[in-house]
């Protein structure tokens, strides 16, 4: 009775804890969420400026858009910082590394979790950043950016691509890769009309300005949208494990009630027996 005890309140220890995980993860899901949404409208005009950019001006060239034999690569992986998310990690980090296999790979890590991974596999790390993902900004993404065009206009890389996990909903988080560099150019249908834009100094040079903060942009988006995901995880994980330790607390109070009923049972036949023996 005494280990049933013990065990009943060594379980109700760990329920406190993952429920008190499964509110601050909820509090943190609301403001990456929030995040995410306010950070969109700004970036989603870039990307509209590019497409125009490249689909109107016929004779247009930049080097973020010219395709090479791919004989290097750059793997820009998000994942988290802690454990205790379900399969959050696992799932990213598979993804980047299957993709891998058979390629001569740079990566450019992201997480506590993506760092360590990478780090005792021997794989070639360029840049590692642990603990940002919460309080990450733009001016951040920005020199992660200017890290990356550079690898890429200098020859290093000969394409980047970016591994995130996209926040579909609570219950449902998916692992994602999405193509950085070169950028695709975007054709003009036929039919449409001509934008009356200008742009000064030539359309080239607002374009290759533009890149790098819509690289910037993608980064800092992926990593809110990773972060979101990963508290999303972490909120049904300890949710799932609070819930497994109620069962557990109820199971075990039932079988202490029964170790206890069997005791006094137990010591009532002792005093009958006692009793009939005395007569």
């Amino acid at each position: 009775m005494k280990d049933i005890k013990r065990r009943i309140k060594s379980v109700e220890s760990t329920m406190q804890i993952t429920k008190a995980m499964e509110l601050v993860a909820s509090s943190k899901l609301r403001k990456a969420k929030q995040r995410a949404e306010d950070s969109r409208p700004f970036f989603n005009a870039l990307y509209e400026i590019m497409s125009e950019i490249s689909a109107e001006n016929s004779d247009f060239s930049s080097p973020y858009t010219k395709k090479r034999d791919v004989k290097r690569s750059l793997y820009i992986v998000i994942a988290g910082d802690r454990g205790l998310a379900g399969g959050y990690n696992n799932n990213v980090l598979r993804l980047a590394e299957n993709d891998a296999k058979g390629k001569n790979v740079k990566i450019l890590a992201i997480g506590k979790k993506a760092v360590e991974h990478f780090y005792k596999r021997g794989a070639d790390i360029l840049e590692g950043y642990a603990g940002i993902a919460e309080t990450i900004t733009t001016e951040e993404t920005s020199v992660l950016s200017d890290i990356i065009t550079k690898q890429f206009l200098d020859g290093e890389v000969d394409e980047v691509k970016l591994y995130f996990t996209e926040f579909v909903s609570t219950l449902s988080q998916e692992p994602r890769k999405l193509s950085v560099l070169p950028i695709a150019r975007f054709e003009k249908k036929d039919g449409t009309h001509r934008s009356l834009t200008s742009y000064d100094p030539t359309p080239e040079q607002v374009y290759e300005k533009i890149v790098p903060q819509y690289i910037s942009g993608l980064i800092f988006g992926a990593v809110v949208e990773s972060y979101a995901s990963e508290q999303g995880a972490r909120r049904v994980a300890m949710e799932s494990a609070t819930d497994n330790a109620d069962e557990m607390i109820e199971e075990l109070s039932l079988l202490y009630n029964r170790a206890r009923q069997a005791s006094i049972t137990q010591e009532i036949s002792e005093i009958v027996s006692g009793a009939k023996a005395q007569d």
